[in-house]
């Protein structure tokens, strides 16, 4: 599986962005997509996650309410929809696929990852 991540930007603080992660292998379907960040100084951590089909859903209790993820499975991508971005979203972000779903929220699991993108959130 390759995963490439694009979409990251800089934004002001309540604005809108969004993440898109192109897959390509031949068994998606078999696997869970998630996205996590990285911020300055700090871990990889769990921002969300959907399983293939999209009817299941992750969230961190930090993002949720303002992130959505979502799965076209047509064009093999993963959008992270992000609204009402504040300044400590600023980081990092990676796409991942892990297997099973039981997994989605443990980084150490994932099987494979996307080269990360910019988000910088300013006031």
């Amino acid at each position: 599986v390759q995963l490439q991540a694009s979409g990251g930007g800089l934004v002001q603080a309540g604005g809108s962005l969004r993440l898109s992660c192109a897959a390509s292998g031949r068994t998606l379907e078999t696997y869970s997509m998630g996205w996590f960040r990285q911020g300055p100084g700090m871990e990889r951590r769990f921002v969300a996650a959907a399983d293939w089909n999209g009817s299941l859903t992750l969230y961190s209790d930090s993002v949720k309410g303002r992130f959505t993820i979502s799965i076209d499975n047509a064009k093999n991508t993963v959008d992270l929809l992000m609204n009402s971005l504040k300044l400590e979203d600023t980081a990092v972000y990676y796409c991942g696929a892990v297997a099973p779903w039981r997994y989605a929220r443990i980084r150490d699991k994932y099987n494979f990852w996307g080269q990360g993108t910019l988000v910088t959130v300013s006031s």
